[in-house]
């Protein structure tokens, strides 16, 4: 799984650094790449490719669109981060992009990754049909505005130190963290050209991104910082409604084990999938 993983992170951060070496070298160059390089784990481009697999989407453009993909969780991330948002100082093992470069660079390099993940699905050396990267472009639009990553932060910030029902906090984790999935299960439908999957792998991967956010909080609660790369225990310090606010962290174990169980019984007949198995294991199994 680790060697998989690895190389689908090599294959996207060669694909990005290509990309921005034959772009324009701006001034704000330097903090794009600080906030996209090394990059993270590349989940979300995991599950990309192994439901690409399924599907018998090419793997180029599947590299692609997961290129696209990381651009918006790194601008999410920049942001995230902020003062003015969750004000957190390092990320990934290193100082976040606000406290390296300044707030007003952080925010023009996350407007940069935003903008630029559109360009890199719209660009004409992508050999698709136009119509398919419409659809691309509006639906990875829809995930990171104010009806996904924008609108869930909005939600995330104004349930502090409030209590919040159980509805609710999903909703709020659904979109901050399950339309960026979402995306990354529709695509490959969308180049398959098979209409019929559309809803199933919606639904797919909203369910993983939830459960890859319930990990993502108990790994908060419990976790080891130093191999997270991120300080631990900020959702009880900053009065985050999350699951385990609600439940209790065993409560929250269950429900987890809940959906992954849920998530395994809707692949019991889905053929290929046991890359997407093994990615789905990989989230629920991270260190704690």
């Amino acid at each position: 799984m680790q060697k998989k993983l690895n190389k689908v992170a090599k294959d996207t951060n060669t694909f990005l650094k290509n990309y921005l070496r034959n772009q324009k070298q701006t001034k704000l160059i330097d903090p794009i790449k600080y906030g996209l390089f090394p990059g993270g784990k590349k989940i979300r481009v995991k599950i990309l490719v192994d439901i690409g697999k399924i599907l018998s989407v090419p793997y180029r453009h599947l590299i692609r669109i997961g290129a696209a993909i990381e651009c918006i969780h790194a601008y999410s991330l920049i942001h995230d981060d902020l003062p003015c948002m969750d004000d957190d100082d390092i990320r990934r093992g290193k100082l976040t992009v606000h406290k390296k470069y300044g707030e007003s660079t952080a925010v023009l390099a996350g407007n940069s990754l935003l903008t630029m993940a559109f360009e890199i699905i719209s660009e004409k050396k992508f050999p698709i049909q136009d119509k398919k990267k419409n659809q691309l472009v509006h639906i990875l639009a829809a995930s990171s505005g104010h009806t996904g990553i924008a609108g869930g932060q909005f939600l995330d910030l104004s349930f502090e130190r409030q209590r919040i029902g159980k509805s609710k906090i999903l909703e709020m984790q659904l979109n901050k963290t399950g339309k960026l999935f979402m995306f990354s299960t529709l695509a490959p439908a969308i180049l398959s050209n098979k209409k019929n999957i559309f809803k199933k792998f919606s639904n797919l991967g909203l369910e993983i991104g939830l459960l890859f956010q319930i990990i993502d909080d108990l790994l908060d609660f419990k976790g080891n910082a130093k191999k997270l790369g991120k300080k631990i225990h900020k959702d009880k310090k900053k009065g985050k409604a999350t699951l385990i606010s609600l439940l209790g962290y065993k409560n929250t174990v269950k429900y987890c084990n809940f959906k992954k169980n849920k998530i395994f019984r809707d692949l019991k007949n889905l053929k290929k999938s046991n890359d997407l198995k093994d990615t789905i294991e990989f989230i629920v199994n991270r260190e704690k």
